[in-house]
Formats: structure tokens, C-alpha cells, sequence
């Protein structure tokens, strides 16, 4: 609707002064600043961000947000440090790039660190882009998954910052257990596995077994193109961060060549 107040607007005020030939006149003007007041938004809202201070924004709130989970609950373990890193490793990040992850990691361990204000510059750099919402949480859910489970202070945390994304505990939850789901194929070879491999791999699409399969071919459409590596670059994903995307979609498609060898797919 409010895409429309300027052509009602100035309709309205058109017809008043001059009839129907002011009406349209107004319409035209009031078109003029619903697409004015539009990009504003826009911007307002990150969508007019540079993409490198959208990349560099992403970055940095990537490994400050992994800090403050690391310390959720009061200390950081080895073992917490040790799961940062692996997820360092899998990004393929240069020495320079990990040492900057390093310093931001550290800083986001520190008390005074504003997490909060740091997730609304996150937002505002993303803008109209969910698939870099979605990138970023991957990344962060990764971080306590590589550990075996995700402890309760983190769970609040994730939640705090998922919030503040504007995504839902339940849509999180969802994320989570496709993710989950998605890093049983880490690794694995392309071939037809047991009926547990199955179930995994309809979770991993975010299906249930019941799923028709127009439904498979929609949801394994729809995730590749969500973690497509170009359309992520594209949107604003780091260059440094490309290469989880690259296995996300070898995850994803490990998945679907399960459920299409069994259904017998095209």
C-alpha cells in the first residue's frame, strides 16, 4: 500500500484543482515520490551499501559474533577455539584474512563488545538480501555444531542475534535441522546410501519422506539457488566465505542424488 500514497495522493489532489487531466498529472507527480520515498528505504535499510563495505560489514560481524558465542557462557574453551579455526580452515582464508578473523574473534570475546549494535550494521548491510541473513547464520550455527551440540547460553545468544536479523526462533530451529542434516554428507561420495542416509537426506531439503516429487525438485532447486556461490558473491557474500557456500551446494546435491536414485528421478 504505501508503494501507492503518492499516486492516491496526488491523484486525489489532481482531480480537486483540475478534474480528470489534474488527476493524471498528479498521479505522475505522486508516481515520482513513491519511488523516491522507496529508494530511500532502500538505502535506509542497506540495500544501496556499497559491495565491499557490505562484504567488509559481513566479515567482521561474522568472526565478532563467533567470539561473543564462544564466550556465552562465561569462558572460552579449547575446544570452542578449535571449532573457530575449523571453520577458518574450511573458508580457505589467506594468513592476512585469518589473522584479521583472529583479532576479530578476540574482540568479540571482550566484555564491552556491543553485539547488538553490531548485528543492526549487519542488517543494514544486507538490506533486501535473506540469502546473506541466511549465510551468516549457517556460519554462526556451524561454529557450535563442529562441537557436537549447541550449549543453552549459545542457544539464547542465537537466538538475540538471530532476532535481531529479523528471523524467528522457529525459523531458526528449521535452519538448524537442515543444516544438521546437510553436514552428514560432508565428504561423502556421490552414491545411494541405507535407509538412514535417506532420511538424512530428505531432512537436508527440508522435506518430509512424503514429499511429492515435484516438492523434491522444488526444494533441491531452491536451496542451490540460495547457496549458489556467484549469487551469494554477487549479494555480498566475502570472496574469503565462498568456499562454504561451494559446500553447502555439494552437501545439498549429495542429498538430492539419494532421494533420486531411490524415487528413480530424472
Amino acid at each position: 500500500m504505501n508503494g501507492w500514497l503518492g499516486k492516491i495522493g496526488g491523484g486525489l489532489l489532481g482531480f480537486m484543482a483540475g478534474g480528470y487531466v489534474g488527476a493524471f498529472v498528479g498521479a505522475l507527480l505522486g508516481h515520482q515520490f513513491d519511488r523516491g520515498l522507496a529508494g530511500q528505504r532502500l538505502r535506509d535499510a542497506g540495500g544501496g551499501m556499497h559491495g565491499e563495505e557490505r562484504r567488509r560489514v559481513f566479515f567482521e560481524t561474522t568472526f565478532l559474533v563467533m567470539g561473543r558465542l564462544a564466550k556465552a557462557d562465561g569462558r572460552v574453551s579449547e575446544e570452542e577455539i578449535q571449532a573457530a579455526r575449523a571453520v577458518m580452515h574450511r573458508m580457505h582464508l589467506t594468513p592476512e584474512a585469518v589473522r584479521q578473523a583472529i583479532a576479530l574473534f578476540t574482540r568479540g570475546k571482550q566484555s564491552g563488545f556491543d553485539v547488538d549494535e553490531q548485528v543492526r550494521a549487519l542488517r543494514r548491510a544486507c538490506g533486501h538480501q535473506p540469502d546473506l541473513v541466511r549465510a551468516f547464520l549457517e556460519i554462526q550455527l556451524e561454529l557450535g555444531l563442529s562441537k557436537g551440540a549447541i550449549k543453552p547460553r549459545e542457544r539464547e545468544l542465537l537466538w538475540r542475534v538471530a532476532g535481531g536479523l529479523g528471523v524467528s526462533r522457529v525459523e531458526l530451529a528449521q535452519l538448524e535441522a537442515v543444516l544438521h542434516a546437510q553436514r552428514s554428507f560432508r565428504g561423502r561420495v556421490r552414491r545411494p546410501g541405507g535407509e538412514n542416509e535417506l532420511v538424512q537426506a530428505y531432512k537436508a531439503l527440508g522435506l518430509e519422506p512424503n514429499a511429492t516429487d515435484r516438492d523434491v525438485k522444488l526444494a533441491y532447486r531452491r536451496l542451490m539457488n540460495q547457496h549458489h556461490p556467484d549469487k551469494l558473491a554477487a549479494r555480498g557474500l566475502p570472496d574469503a566465505m565462498l568456499e562454504v557456500a561451494k559446500e553447502r551446494t555439494s552437501e545439498i546435491g549429495k542429498a538430492y542424488d539419494v532421494i533420486k536414485a531411490r524415487r528413480g528421478l530424472k
